[in-house]
């Protein structure tokens, strides 16, 4: 990769104010570097998160802890006027609970101490197209979920040899599957949230009768964690509620399910916290790294667009 290129348009995506086009930077660079320069670096080549991941070995290995995290969390980058294809599709947003056209980006950051880095990425792509027999609409489906492009993140993430102990995420990635992953096979722990009709047993003699109940009809009152068996898992977890106050002064509950029996309640809720980095991140990409200013056409270009737009989110990070 040209590194000196990468640098300037990365550069170009954290000052720009409108479409980010090859010949926007050629111009701003008085022709320096010709437009055709910049459309084959975006074209020629497919960047993808094993490149991200040698951009940002050298900062993460000189941060990175024991006690260090990973983050992940998806975000859907809205782009009604693209044309469609595998990358720039569908997809449902859960925050507007419907389905929206553009792209959809599951990132991974590895946070420690105060510093945050983004060390691994995949994009939703859906290439299967079928006919929705009851709208008799083309659709198009993933040939794989989210929940397992997460599990390849994490497989990518221990073969870098990346030093962390605890995996963070919301409760749409707190499938079984997910957690037995990480707790048996990577042998790390996790803090995730769980939907209040998520059931649990509360013994071992519960467990093995099959004595399941929802989180959200256990008794609260004590503010320390429960420790619990989630339905489907081997292993126990502390289970902590914490009630919130939202900006319209409503009331909300978040249950954490942790696999570290050592924790306590203010422990959890402050590695849970950490999770916040994600979308402080997704926000940089969209308001300050000109994630949705691509005026491309081709999924390769779209593509290594993305890898710029969290590229430059990393380097305004590393300043």
């Amino acid at each position: 990769m040209d590194k000196k290129l990468l640098d300037l348009y990365s550069d170009y995506l954290l000052s720009s104010f409108g479409a980010t086009t090859a010949t926007g930077l050629s111009s701003l660079l008085d022709g320096q570097i010709s437009h055709d320069q910049v459309t084959r670096f975006l074209s020629q080549a497919e960047y993808t998160s094993k490149e991200l991941w040698h951009q940002v070995k050298t900062v993460v290995r000189t941060i990175e802890r024991e006690d260090g995290v990973l983050i992940f969390d998806d975000t859907i980058q809205e782009k009604p006027h693209t044309d469609e294809n595998e990358l720039i599709c569908w997809h449902f947003d859960p925050s507007k609970n419907r389905s929206v056209k553009g792209l959809n980006l599951l990132n991974c950051i590895y946070q420690a101490g105060d510093v945050s880095v983004p060390v691994a990425y995949e994009l939703v792509r859906k290439p299967i197209r079928f006919c929705d027999l009851q709208t008799r609409r083309v659709k198009r489906k993933s040939e794989v979920t989210k929940n397992q492009l997460l599990r390849q993140m994490l497989r990518t993430c221990q073969q870098n040899r990346l030093r962390y102990r605890y995996v963070l995420a919301d409760s749409w990635f707190s499938a079984k599957e997910n957690l037995l992953f990480i707790r048996q096979d990577l042998k790390k722990h996790v803090v995730v949230a769980l939907k209040s009709n998520r059931t649990v047993a509360l013994s071992p003699q519960d467990k093995a009768h099959g004595r399941f109940v929802r989180i959200d009809t256990l008794a609260w009152s004590d503010p320390t964690p429960v420790t619990a068996w989630i339905k489907g898992l081997p292993f126990p977890v502390l289970l902590h509620r914490r009630v919130f106050t939202n900006k319209d002064d409503s009331t909300g509950i978040l249950y954490l399910a942790c696999s570290d029996l050592d924790q306590h309640g203010d422990a959890l809720e402050m590695i849970y916290q950490k999770r916040w980095k994600v979308e402080v991140f997704h926000k940089t990409l969209k308001s300050h790294a000109a994630l949705a200013k691509s005026p491309t056409k081709r999924v390769r270009t779209q593509s290594n667009h993305v890898f710029m737009a969290i590229y430059a989110a990393f380097s305004l990070e590393a300043v």
